[in-house]
């Protein structure tokens, strides 16, 4: 600021108003002030601005990951948080911390480096939400934990979304079906989409008579292939599967090839998936399409009204979009 006065022959606090605009200045100093800003490329200090507002103009994202990568459908949410972060002049910090004991959660909230979080992954008992809970910092859950009365949340309803599929399937005629989910670990430490899409599956199996096995697959093409082989040998009379897994979806229609069930003739394919990826596997996938930029946009409003308004009360978003028909799936071979 300094440096700035001393270019446009002002004093320090004539650029210290022209700046906040807490007092009025002629219009003529303004400009001149603004062109010396231009001029010299000056830009205000992030950590100096943090300091004298109380807010950084940053939002976290805490996205753990199964793997050693994100996959295509959680770098979608990213782009969507992203995009809609920027919509509104903020930016975004990624944080991998998968619980509250994370050291890079523990900076992340502990110091305030953000204004407020979106959680991301979230488990049925979730210890990064139980940690937030009632401290007064400002997150969001893109998920719903077992206990979520009171929180800001945006969740698909996967438990509905895979029951649609079942019936679907069911009203193709497939009687033997399978669930492909996220990998084991996952479900393990109480993944809440992984669970509530088992819930779904079992009540449209039992409630349509068929039969319904459950396989866990790595998120990965490979492993979707190896589960194809698992899912016949299980039992050969499966003829349609709903898949839960974005990351396998190529692995799974290698998969059926090599075992030499064409699709839909022999087989069919559905699940949960973003638009992009249902579509680029051939036949392209009927399925329940995953809205990533709305969903990334939803949560970063949800959060921004918790910091324009900490005492407003939360609100949820719970999405069910309907069934896409695309290729994927047809009448049941009449060998089932």
């Amino acid at each position: 600021m300094g440096e700035i006065a001393r270019l446009a022959g002002v004093s320090r606090s004539t650029v210290s108003y022209a700046l906040s605009g807490k007092r009025p200045i002629s219009e003529r100093t303004r400009l001149r002030i603004q062109e010396v800003i231009d001029e010299h490329g000056f830009l205000p200090n992030a950590s100096a601005r943090a300091l004298a507002h109380g807010r950084t103009r940053t939002l976290g994202l805490v996205f753990p990951t199964a793997g050693r990568r994100y996959t295509d459908m959680q770098l979608d949410f990213i782009n969507g948080v992203v995009d809609a972060a920027a919509a509104h002049d903020h930016d975004v910090l990624l944080s991998r911390s998968g619980d509250d004991e994370d050291a890079s959660f523990r900076r992340l909230v502990g110091e305030r480096r953000v204004d407020g979080a979106i959680l991301m992954e979230i488990r049925l008992e979730d210890s990064r939400v139980e940690r937030l809970r009632g401290t007064g910092f400002p997150f969001v859950t893109m998920g719903r934990p077992g206990r979520a009365e009171g929180l800001p949340w945006v969740d698909m309803d996967f438990e509905e979304l895979t029951a649609r599929c079942v019936r679907h399937l069911a009203g193709l005629g497939h009687r033997h079906l399978a669930l492909v989910s996220r990998p084991r670990e996952l479900f393990t430490t109480g993944y809440e989409v992984a669970h509530r899409a088992l819930a779904g599956f079992r009540t449209a199996v039992e409630a349509a008579g068929l039969v319904g096995e459950i396989h866990h697959c790595g998120d990965d093409a490979a492993s979707g292939e190896a589960v194809v082989r698992e899912i016949l040998d299980h039992d050969p009379r499966t003829t349609a599967l709903v898949a839960l897994n974005e990351a396998a979806l190529v692995g799974l229609y290698r998969g059926l090839a090599a075992a030499g069930r064409s699709v839909p003739g022999d087989f069919s394919v559905t699940g949960i998936a973003a638009a992009r990826w249902a579509e680029s596997v051939t036949p392209m996938m009927t399925g329940a399409d995953v809205p990533s930029d709305v969903m990334g946009r939803l949560a970063v409003d949800l959060l921004l009204d918790r910091l324009a308004d900490p005492a407003t009360t939360p609100r949820q978003h719970l999405l069910a979009p309907d069934l896409t028909a695309r290729a994927s799936t047809g009448p049941a071979p009449t060998r089932s």
